[in-house]
């Protein structure tokens, strides 16, 4: 079973991925999107937050660019590629596995007799 900081760090980057699906962002506009669509919930800070995008970035996951402000200093935006957007597919299948056997186990399953 992977440790929780391991959890931690691979939930972060399934986050980030599902982020990007939507529209390509700069790392504060994906931490902003993370704690809104998470009604607050989950708070990625920056000491998590670009560790996760260069890993994203290494692994060809994602693509950044940077872009210059019609005023304040110029931000990396990022944009999911074709690798990324499998690799999101696939954590969500992950995630969906996950979640239904969770739910098996918590509401019961009255045809398992327990030891």
């Amino acid at each position: 079973m992977k440790s929780s900081k391991d959890s931690a760090k691979s939930d972060t980057l399934t986050l980030i991925l599902a982020v990007l699906v939507s529209a390509p962002n700069h790392g504060y506009g994906i931490a902003r999107a993370i704690e809104g669509l998470s009604e607050e919930l989950f708070q990625v800070g920056e000491g998590a937050l670009y560790p996760a995008l260069r890993t994203l970035e290494n692994a060809g996951f994602i693509v950044g660019a940077w872009e210059v402000q019609g005023s304040g200093p110029a931000r990396k935006t990022y944009t999911i590629t074709d690798l990324g957007l499998k690799e999101h597919e696939r954590r969500t299948q992950e995630w969906e596995n996950f979640k239904r056997a969770m739910d098996k186990i918590l509401r019961g399953n009255p045809g398992v007799q327990m030891a």
